[in-house]
């Protein structure tokens, strides 16, 4: 009885240490933040070519894994951001569309302009 509490602190200090161990093997990274639509292309398409470099190599060594995993989080940055642009280039198309069923050029003109400025950094 008296070994159980010490038992009980071991396991939980190996458990800790086991943690802590894998979080410094796994180092999570903040990545390149994308602020905007070109950013967020930019990052992209350069995160892609890198990742595209590394899947191109037969064979990937513990080095290789770490870049996959530093690098995936500015594509993740990317993407987030390009989802968030898209929905509100979207929402301004929508606009734009019940605008002109409704016969109001102030709004066709109003989200039409939105859109044309949101949607141009796609268009490259």
């Amino acid at each position: 009885m008296h070994y159980a509490r010490p038992l009980s602190a071991l396991l939980l200090g190996l458990l800790l240490a086991g943690h802590s161990l894998a979080s410094e093997r796994y180092e999570h990274f903040k990545g390149q933040p994308s602020a905007s639509l070109p950013q967020a292309l930019h990052n992209l398409g350069e995160y892609n070519q890198k990742l595209q470099a590394l899947l191109a190599k037969p064979a990937f060594d513990e080095h290789d894994l770490h870049e996959v995993h530093a690098l995936t989080y500015t594509l993740e940055n990317a993407l987030g951001r390009i989802d968030s642009e898209l929905k509100v280039i979207a929402a301004d198309l929508e606009a734009v569309h019940k605008a002109s069923e409704h016969n109001d050029p102030a709004k066709v003109r109003q989200h039409g302009q939105a859109y044309l400025q949101g949607s141009q950094p796609l268009q490259r």
